[in-house]
């Protein structure tokens, strides 16, 4: 079993041989997507007359900053018109998928942040309110196990639930790795517009959880977030982690064959 991550660089420009990739990976296992959509989101929010904020924790991520009109806007876009954009694609592919947020059936529990420790613009620790963002505490994975054993491919947005029923922005690399631990798959897959972790411009094809910790902090914008996650899944139990281009062509058989992208082994 693999979860895939499809980063909303790929969504925004998918390969015509993504979806017959996963309809070719599904015939030797089964197959979880979450998917990403930052820029739809951005341009949504935009087109509607809002500002998007962006803020930078101490240890360098660069995150979306969610107050409550963000995270209607973030819910609308991620779980309606990214999410069944995906779901119909397979469709017409005759893989029979079912889309979902995190919200039905609380697939994606989640704690509020309270406040956010950021960077700010004098380069100093500042503290905010947190907003509508939140840190996962809980994936339904029967839920998930469920949908796969009926023969569906579940297509999971980053949109989870509060405590309080609140609409929460989380990560889609985070709750990837979330999922693929709670439900106990093999292998999580990101699929970005790079070829995985370069550093010097150059391909780092394998690396052990140990040293991916030991790098994390030298990771630009975006990457660290992926190789985050990636060690986050290894410590719950998934046996390895890939980061791939998924403008390839044959992007998903030709991660699992180790080809043109990073691989990192809980070693």
């Amino acid at each position: 079993m693999i979860t895939i991550k499809i980063g909303g660089s790929v969504v925004d420009d998918l390969h015509p041989s993504v979806v017959a990739d996963i309809k070719k990976v599904l015939e030797q296992e089964e197959v979880i997507l979450v998917h990403g959509g930052g820029k739809e989101v951005t341009r949504v929010t935009e087109q509607l007359g809002k500002e998007p904020k962006f803020v930078v924790s101490p240890g360098g991520v660069k995150s979306r900053y969610t107050d409550l009109e963000t995270a209607e806007i973030f819910t609308m876009v991620m779980a309606g018109r990214i999410n069944k954009t995906i779901v119909k694609m397979l469709q017409k592919s005759g893989i029979n998928a079912v889309g979902l947020s995190g919200i039905d059936g609380k697939i994606i529990q989640a704690d509020r942040k309270k406040k956010l420790i950021i960077m700010n613009e004098k380069g100093r620790k500042q503290v905010i309110d947190g907003g509508y963002t939140g840190k996962i505490t809980q994936v339904n994975a029967s839920l998930i196990k469920s949908i796969l054993d009926q023969g569906y491919v579940p297509v999971i947005s980053p949109v989870a639930i509060s405590e309080e029923s609140e609409f929460l922005n989380v990560d889609g690399d985070r709750a990837a790795a979330n999922i693929a631990g709670q439900v106990n798959t093999d292998k999580v897959l990101f699929l970005t517009n790079v070829d995985g972790l370069l550093i010097d411009e150059k391909l780092v094809d394998t690396l052990t959880l140990a040293k991916a910790k030991e790098i994390l902090p030298q990771i630009g914008f975006g990457m660290e977030k992926k190789v985050l996650a990636a060690t986050e899944a290894l410590e719950m139990g998934v046996t390895e982690a890939i980061i791939a281009n998924g403008q390839r062509e044959n992007p998903i058989s030709s991660a699992i064959a180790h080809n043109h992208c990073t691989v990192i082994k809980n070693e």
